[in-house]
This record gives structure tokens, C-alpha cells and sequence, in this order.
């Protein structure tokens, strides 16, 4: 076991660890993250991961990656790729070789053919319709199906004739016999097996005949040896079933234990309506910047440190409920705010002209990199006569003079790192608009160097124009706008927010980012943070805004 605080808080889960341990039930700690490679990880999976792979490094444990793959028609490798390219990224590593289910098919079958043996399963002919009816509801007992007592030996015939492929889909299924009158709907004789003849990503065309989720899940824990199979509270229903197989086959008994699954405000994690949303091309892929995926949160701008970090504020609970997503994006914040440099980025540019600046003269300005990373340094700024400001910081008549700190006819304004300047006119096109302001400097006002002794409210970011980097910037935002999408009536696309991304073109940014690569981040002052996307070109850099400074939302 590994050194702990004293003062630590303990959750539920190592409460138990510790007690298992403690008492001698448990020697080791096994535990496994088993996605369905059938989409993309997302949020709630990032829960998952942190707490099971957490678990295992706390306690010098391990934690095995399972592909739960039983459902050939919706599994693939770009899913399997994705998702160990997701954990990798999150700082974690598997134990051993990456498992999958379909490797114990073998012996699952063989599972299968004991509980046959034992009078404990048997073939049903039946249609999916009319195993569903006879099942009925929780206050009535179940009708139980003609084929319930077919002999040992009649089942193991027909369960080897549906290995061999001799039946349709759909025309038998391997039932477990339990109890067609539990309250507990899970234990009215399921389904574990069933025929698809669909070539499987993994085992090709060996099988066509594939374990439910229910049969599959245990005994792959048992035969991993997992000690802690820890599972969301939908699958508490599911325990009993669990441990009776277990029970009836006589394998290692693997614990289920399940915690409350993360449910995160503005988000849908449901993997159908993710897949919809992509499909449809409400979004423009899986790792759309918007989607509550890890490797759209990782296109974003998002880091590791920030997603853990949130897992870890959320905590294990008991209970369901929904976590506000300002917790994720303050997470963001708190983390970049430490770790990104800041550079100025001009969103909608103002050419600024400073009558009084040669028009040849560039001076070189010295800019703090990042003043809460003292080892982050600085870096030099051309300052000319022609600059582009952010044209919100200029207005002709301010509707509130006293509460408005940009520039305007004879206001005076410091352009971060350079000089006092005071606007002395500005231009205009025929519809109005101010397309050039003029203005002059005064050269006893440079940063860091001020003997004017003047003291102005406003401080404006600046870029030169002759050094300035265009780029698109994509300000994206929440998809939903809607806060509690589980308690909606309606189509959830309903509830898209149409303002989720904004494109803005010929954005200037000053030239110290024209070598940025993809995924580098960046502070833009006064705007967000922006990450480097991989569509920039050498002609046009890309950047995605990860996050605002502050919380629009609240208002």
C-alpha cells in the first residue's frame, strides 16, 4: 500500500480497499476499465478511468484495458484506437497486453456448456417479442417458455448447432434458468447468448455466436482475477445476476461494487445521441471541439492535468446527480492560468496610425511571457507606426464615459508594454463605420520606463500590422443550452445552442506564435485561452478557443 496523508478523506471505494485489505480478504488490488469499442470515450468515461487506474496506482495495484466487444456491428478499430490513444493521453497505462472479451470466447462457451450441463441454461426458440412478453412486468410473475425444460442433452445439441452456424439469427437464443418470478427483472431467465452472423473486428468470421453483455462482463472479470469490478448505478440491478453465475460456475469471485456515474450540465454523454450528433453532421466529427469527448476536449485545448483534477473535485458518490459544468471549465482555467503563455490577439483589428512615430522606426518592446510562471521569461514585441487594437476598444461616444477605459476623440489610453497614446482623429467609410484612428505617443510614457508621471484608466493589447499574424479563430461554447438534458420531452437536438461556434476570419496576432504548432496553448490577454489547431497551414494558423477568461454563463 502506498503512503497516505493522515488527514486524507477516504471515499467509499478505498474505505473498502483498505478494510479487504486490511482483513486479509483481499491481498492485491485488480482492477479494469472495459469500454465497448463502439464510439469514442467521453466525459463520463474519463470518471471511470481516473478512479480505476487511480485505484491501482494508489495501492500498487494493477488495472487491465478490457474491450467489452460482443457487438460486432457496432464495434470497430477506429474505436479501439481512439480509446487507448485517450488513455495514453491521460497519463495511464494498462497492465499487460490490451485484453478483449472476444479472447475468452473459448472459454465463455465452455462456461456456457456447463451451466447446460448443470440444468442451468437452456436453448429457447422463441422470438425476441415473445421472450420480452413472457418476461411481463415486476408485480407479475413471468410466463415461463414451452422450450424451459428441453432435456440436458437436446441443448447441448442445439447450443453446438448454433455455434455452427446451422441456425438464422434471431431463431434461438441460450437462456439462463434462474427465476421467472424474481422481482428483479434481470434474473427472469436472460438471454446469454445469441446468434449474429456479422464479422467480428477482432475474431473475424469465427463466431456467430456472441455472449450478452450480463454473461460476457463477469466471468471476464473472474477470469482476470479483478478484485473490484466497479461499475455505474445502472448496473446495480445487474449484481445479483453477477454473482449468481459466478456462484454457479465456481470461478473467482470478482466483486461488483458501483458508484455513482458522472452527469455533467449543457452535456450529452449518451454514446447513441454522440453518435447522432456526428452522423447527421451536427457536429463535425468525434472530436469536434464541442463534443464532451476526451479527444474533443484534447482538440479544444483541454490538458490531462485539468480533466483529472475535475474527476478528482467531483469525488465518488453513492448517489446520481448533476455536476455543473463550470466546475470542468474552471478546472481549465485554473490549470492554464498557470501554464500558458500570454500573447496579444487582435479578434475584429483597427488600424491604429501614431501620427508622431517615424514611419520607418521599430522598436523592440520587452513582454512578460507568463507573470505566474517566473521561469517563463519574456519576449520582444515590434512596436511601429501603424497597430491593429481590438476596434470594441475604441468608441466615438462611449454611452457610459466613466465606466468605458478605451479610446476615444482626446481620451487617453497605455498600449500594454509601449506608450501612452491620446487619439487625436479618426476615419470613416460611407456607411458610418470607423475603419483608421489617429493618434500621437508620448515618448516619456514607455513601459517600464515612465517619467511622465501621467496615470491612465485603460490598457489596450496591440499588434504592429507589419508584423502581424493572420489567423481564424473559432470561438466555440457550450452545445446545449439547455442545463438538465436528462429531464427533457423533446428531441434533444432541440436544444442545440445555435451559438456554439463563431468563425472569425483575418484575426491578428502578434508574431511571436508564427512557429506555433499544433496543440500548443496560448492566453490571448483579455480574451481566452486558444489552442493551435491541426487545420493551421503555413499560409494561416488556427486556433480554437479553449475557454473564456470568465464565466459568460453565470450572467
Amino acid at each position: 500500500m502506498s503512503e497516505k496523508d493522515p488527514k486524507e478523506s477516504l471515499n467509499f471505494i478505498e474505505q473498502m480497499i483498505e478494510n479487504d485489505l486490511k482483513s486479509g480478504k483481499n491481498s492485491f488490488v485488480q482492477t479494469r476499465f472495459p469500454p465497448e469499442p463502439n464510439g469514442y470515450l467521453h466525459i463520463g468515461h474519463a470518471k471511470s478511468i481516473v478512479l480505476n487506474f487511480g485505484l491501482a496506482e494508489k495501492y500498487n495495484g494493477s488495472c487491465n484495458l478490457r474491450f467489452d466487444d460482443t457487438n460486432p456491428e457496432k464495434e470497430s478499430e477506429e474505436y479501439v484506437n481512439s480509446i487507448k490513444e485517450d488513455i495514453k493521453w491521460l497519463g495511464y497505462t494498462w497492465s499487460d497486453e490490451a485484453r478483449y472479451t472476444s479472447n475468452y470466447f473459448d472459454t465463455l462457451y465452455e462456461f456456457a456448456v456447463k451451466l447446460i450441463k448443470k440444468g442451468k441454461a437452456y436453448v429457447d426458440d422463441q422470438s425476441a417479442e415473445e421472450i420480452a412478453a413472457g418476461k411481463t412486468n415486476p408485480t407479475i410473475p413471468g410466463i415461463k417458455s414451452p422450450f424451459r425444460d428441453r432435456s440436458v442433452e437436446e441443448n447441448l445439441d442445439l447450443f453446438e448447432r448454433m455455434k455452427n452456424g446451422e441456425f438464422d439469427a434471431g431463431s434461438h437464443v441460450l437462456r439462463a434458468k434462474i427465476d421467472m418470478g424474481s422481482p428483479n427483472m434481470h434474473m427472469r431467465d436472460p438471454i446469454i447468448y445469441r446468434i449474429k452472423k456479422v464479422t467480428h473486428h477482432n475474431t473475424g468470421d469465427a463466431w456467430c455466436i456472441y455472449p450478452n453483455y450480463d454473461f460476457a462482463h463477469g466471468q471476464s472479470d473472474s477470469i482476470e482475477h479483478v478484485t473490484y469490478s466497479l461499475c455505474t448505478l445502472e448496473f446495480r440491478d445487474h449484481k445479483p445476476l453477477y454473482d449468481w453465475f459466478i456462484q454457479e460456475l465456481e470461478i473467482f469471485p470478482s466483486n461488483q461494487t458501483e458508484f455513482a456515474r458522472l452527469n455533467l450540465s449543457y452535456t450529452i454523454v449518451s454514446k447513441r445521441k454522440l453518435l447522432q450528433l456526428v452522423e447527421e453532421k451536427h457536429v463535425t466529427g468525434w472530436d469536434d471541439p464541442r463534443m464532451p469527448t476526451i479527444s474533443g476536449f484534447r482538440r479544444r485545448g483541454y490538458t490531462p492535468e485539468s480533466i483529472k483534477n475535475f474527476v478528482k473535485k467531483v469525488g465518488v458518490a453513492r448517489r446520481d446527480g448533476i455536476t455543473d459544468v463550470a466546475l470542468l471549465e474552471h478546472s481549465i482555467r485554473e490549470d492554464l492560468n498557470k501554464k500558458a503563455n500570454r500573447v496579444f490577439g487582435i479578434q475584429k483589428p483597427l488600424k491604429m496610425v501614431i501620427t508622431n512615430w517615424p514611419a520607418d522606426k521599430t522598436e523592440m518592446m520587452q513582454a512578460i511571457n507568463n507573470p505566474e510562471d517566473d521561469t517563463a521569461g519574456t519576449r520582444e514585441m515590434p512596436f511601429t507606426r501603424e497597430i491593429y487594437i481590438e476596434s470594441k476598444d475604441f468608441m466615438e461616444e462611449p454611452p457610459s464615459p466613466k465606466k468605458f477605459f478605451g479610446l476615444g476623440p482626446d481620451r487617453e489610453v497605455r498600449l500594454k508594454y509601449g506608450y501612452i497614446v491620446k487619439c487625436t482623429g479618426f476615419e470613416k467609410d460611407a456607411d458610418g463605420n470607423i475603419t483608421e484612428i489617429h493618434c500621437t505617443y508620448d515618448p516619456e510614457t514607455r513601459s517600464g520606463n515612465d517619467t511622465s508621471g501621467k496615470k491612465v484608466k485603460g490598457t489596450l493589447g496591440w499588434v504592429s500590422v507589419p508584423h502581424a499574424v493572420p489567423a481564424t479563430l473559432r470561438l466555440y461554447d457550450r452545445l446545449f443550452r439547455t442545463e438538465n438534458l436528462n429531464s427533457i420531452d423533446d428531441d434533444f437536438l432541440n436544444h442545440i445552442n445555435p451559438d456554439s461556434l463563431t468563425v472569425v476570419e483575418n484575426a491578428m496576432l502578434e508574431p511571436s506564435i508564427k512557429d506555433a504548432q499544433a496543440g500548443d496553448i496560448f492566453q490571448f490577454e483579455r480574451q481566452g485561452y486558444f489552442v493551435v489547431d491541426r487545420d493551421s497551414t503555413p499560409e494561416k494558423k488556427v486556433f480554437n478557443r479553449t475557454i473564456t477568461l470568465r464565466d459568460n454563463w453565470a450572467k
